[in-house]
């Protein structure tokens, strides 16, 4: 196993996000899923300058990017949008690719469940039959009931990735898992056989060590069905605006370089703009918890 990223999570230019993963001891980043804005010609050099790799991408499901919408166009749009991210994962030599099936936040159905399955199946084929000659193994993540509506625990992930295909994965969210599972531990050996990707954050969301969790556990059972990718850090931060907050250097208030559509979806995840001391510091202490569990 080794140490991943995403970079969705704070609005900042690639090479400042690399840098930092460099500097903390990550191998690798899982990119975010917006084909239009990173382009491989200009990410490979960046990779090689901070001796990273690509590990893969993750659907970014905002706005009308759906595979079970009710509107076929919206639906053939995401299905042409999830291919548009493999065929950078592939550019960048990555191995994996996220999936996110329905709009992230979206909580009420557009059709009946058998319908909407069938959708799923039939769109998530189709990526299939892309990603495969490509070498880029597809993931279904899970995701909590209040984040969508659709596919929220392991057996439902792995029931649509047997669907799919036999080499289609998942991957599991160590804050996804503790809201919606009975047993984490169980659920890592259920998914065990097709585990492609493991993303870290703790029970409330921050960086490893830093909630509950018992990541030595979490880790062991990682090896005991043997899982040997990436631990992507993908924590979110809450913002307290109260005069408890224990971290009162955490709020970017002249944040640059975003835009509005990324500002609502990391508000939506119960952040904000965080500044760039406050995430080295996050960053840092991610890796200083799991690097000496793997």
């Amino acid at each position: 196993m080794h140490l991943s990223m995403h970079n969705w999570m704070r609005a900042e230019p690639l090479e400042v996000t690399l840098a930092r993963l460099a500097k903390c001891g990550y191998e690798s980043i899982e990119i975010s899923g917006e084909p239009e804005q990173y382009k491989a010609e200009d990410v490979k050099p960046l990779l090689k300058k901070y001796g990273l790799r690509c590990w893969g991408s993750v659907t970014l499901m905002l706005g009308d990017r759906n595979l079970v919408a009710a509107d076929p166009d919206q639906r053939a749009a995401s299905v042409q949008y999830t291919k548009d991210c493999i065929d950078l994962v592939a550019a960048l030599d990555g191995e994996e690719m996220t999936i996110v099936p329905a709009t992230v936040g979206k909580i009420s159905p557009d059709a009946t469940p058998e319908q909407e399955w069938e959708w799923a199946v039939a769109g998530l084929k189709e990526i299939y039959e892309h990603s495969q000659p490509r070498g880029v193994r597809l993931a279904i993540e899970p995701l909590n009931r209040f984040e969508t509506y659709f596919i929220n625990r392991g057996a439902q992930a792995m029931a649509l990735a047997e669907a799919v295909g036999d080499e289609c994965g998942v991957c599991l969210d160590g804050f996804h898992i503790n809201i919606e599972e009975a047993d984490l531990y169980q659920t890592i050996r259920d998914c065990g056989p097709r585990l492609a990707d493991f993303h870290v954050a703790d029970n409330n969301r921050m960086p490893a060590g830093m909630g509950h969790y018992d990541w030595k556990a979490i880790v062991a059972t990682l090896k005991e069905v043997g899982y040997d990718g990436a631990l992507t850090a993908e924590f979110v931060a809450p913002i307290d605006r109260t005069p408890a907050n224990p971290y009162p250097n955490a709020l970017d208030t002249n944040p640059v370089d975003i835009s509005d559509e990324q500002r609502k979806f990391i508000e939506d995840h119960g952040s904000s703009i965080l500044t760039e001391e406050f995430y080295d510091w996050l960053t840092q202490q991610n890796a200083d918890h799991l690097l000496p569990l793997i």
